[in-house]
């Protein structure tokens, strides 16, 4: 670029600062994000009924790695001294989950399994809930599976049939095996549980994450029957623990507990809950406080548009004697400046909203997923980024059609649309095509594959990681600009208006 293309951003940002409705309306968009951010956290009232009678839910449990973590589940252990494994064959796996009522109070209950329901072989460092554990097992619809430490998954053999399965611990390295007939084994994984202790428990669990409808997890149990077990290392009596189970109102009764039944050989064991990422149950997300943030970025793409289309009715854009041979340049400067300014505004209202949004949150005493530093400053700056990436969308989309409200519609369409429609749970995969992607970037609780949940950004579903989804909004943003600066240049070359 040359020289004089400074002295044209200090013109373009002249003119933009000058303005007073373009500086308004950018306001306009701080306000709205905010205001609608804030009344969001001002009015949730979370309450949980415990042993103790409703009242005010309790912590998220949080895991090794500082994330919001469920664990319940039906064990049946031993405690091993040293080295050693445990050997059983999952020769069936059934369940109950319960579907809307066919009659009005008349709870409907049938046979199945969700998905996610898990029965297999686990070693863990204590009782305790939320402590490292590692486990190989049998699930519902997803084969076998090696698990550890509530967050990591790696897949093994899509069996959904009898399958044999192996837990081996020597020092702090858990190795699972798996086989279709006890005598060919195949390892699924290896973890290390760094500061696993000398003595720790090892046996037989079962467990099922609840069965989503309603935007909402319904009862469900899984029941698993172990046979051929083998122990190497233990010795000793089963011990049973219904781990994590919660209490009805009266404070004694455990709300559907899990239960083991002993026939010669085998073991049936029945458990509900969960191993696993609490993306839902575990608080409420930092990422709900820019809920408004779609309705917010409005403001911007109204403004972004009325600053190309003010300089179009005044006549063609043409290139400055400083800014000559190059048309386009004009355009690039204007991106520039409201590109920044979109920045700005959307900074000041992701970092007004979603620190004091948490903070109200926790003062209203509701549980709130664990965040820290480093992904509440990504969300925050993330938000920023999308607003400037919509802003330069809609620059580009306006100096392509020519037509203020033409190109509003458009870049609304492309960007707001898309985001409410996902808000509702409707067509989820228009935030993986659809500039409205970059809202990823806001994203404060990873999707996890092993973990089902409502396809809606209420329930935290992103399609897209945070970084590829603002990639693809910058995307549509750097092609709408670089197709309208070579129209521009074209029109210029030839004389044309």
């Amino acid at each position: 670029m040359r020289d004089g293309f400074p002295q044209l951003l200090q013109e373009e940002w002249t003119k933009f600062r000058t303005v007073r409705g373009w500086v308004l309306t950018m306001a306009a968009s701080v306000l709205v994000t905010v205001s609608l951010g804030l009344l969001i956290a001002g009015g949730v009232r979370s309450t949980c009924v415990t042993g103790k009678g409703e009242g005010a839910c309790p912590a998220p449990l949080v895991g090794p790695d500082g994330i919001a973590v469920n664990d319940r589940y039906y064990f049946v252990h031993q405690p091993l001294k040293g080295n050693g494994s445990i050997t059983a064959r999952v020769s069936d796996m059934t369940g109950q989950i319960r579907l809307p009522d066919a009659v009005p109070g008349v709870r409907n209950v049938k046979e199945g399994v969700v998905p996610w329901a898990k029965a297999g072989l686990l070693v863990r460092q204590s009782l305790k809930q939320g402590t490292p554990y590692a486990a190989v097992m049998l699930t519902g619809h997803h084969g076998v599976r090696m698990q550890h430490n509530y967050i990591h998954d790696v897949a093994g053999g899509p069996h959904n049939g009898p399958q044999w399965l192996r837990l081996t611990r020597s020092g702090d390295t858990i190795t699972g095996h798996e086989s279709d007939d006890g005598k060919t084994w195949t390892e699924v994984s290896t973890v290390k549980l760094t500061g696993l202790p000398e003595t720790v428990e090892i046996g037989l669990f079962a467990t099922s994450p609840g069965v989503l409808w309603e935007m909402a997890k319904a009862f469900a149990q899984a029941t698993a029957t172990f046979d051929q077990i083998k122990l190497q290392g233990a010795n000793g009596s089963w011990r049973r623990d219904d781990v994590g189970v919660s209490m009805e109102s009266d404070g004694r009764t455990p709300h559907h507990p899990g239960r083991v039944v002993e026939s010669g050989d085998k073991l049936i064991v029945t458990g509900g809950g969960d191993i696993g990422p609490a993306t839902v149950e575990g608080g409420l997300r930092a990422d709900l406080m820019l809920i408004g943030g779609g309705v917010g970025l409005i403001p911007v793409l109204v403004a972004a548009v009325m600053f190309f289309t003010a300089e179009h009715r005044r006549g063609p854009i043409r290139s400055s004697p400083l800014a000559a041979p190059h048309p386009g340049r004009l355009l690039a400067a204007k991106a520039a400046v409201v590109g920044a300014v979109a920045f700005v505004a959307g900074l000041v209202a992701s970092g007004v909203v979603v620190p004091v949004g948490l903070a109200m949150l926790r003062a209203n005493q509701n549980p709130v997923q664990p965040i820290t530093l480093g992904t509440e400053l990504r969300v925050i700056v993330g938000y920023a980024a999308l607003a400037a990436a919509a802003a330069v969308l809609a620059l580009g989309l306006a100096a392509l059609v020519k037509r203020g409200i033409v190109a509003v519609g458009l870049a609304t369409a492309l960007v707001v649309v898309p985001y409410l429609l996902a808000t509702a749970g409707l067509v989820p995969w228009l935030l993986m095509i659809t500039p409205a992607a970059g809202f990823a970037i806001t994203q404060s609780v990873p999707t996890f594959a092993h973990v089902d949940v409502d396809q809606s950004l209420l329930g935290g579903y992103y399609p897209l990681p945070p970084s590829a989804g603002l990639a693809v909004t910058c995307g549509y943003a750097t092609l709408a600009l670089g197709v309208a600066i070579a129209v521009h240049r074209r029109k210029l070359l030839s004389g044309r208006p």
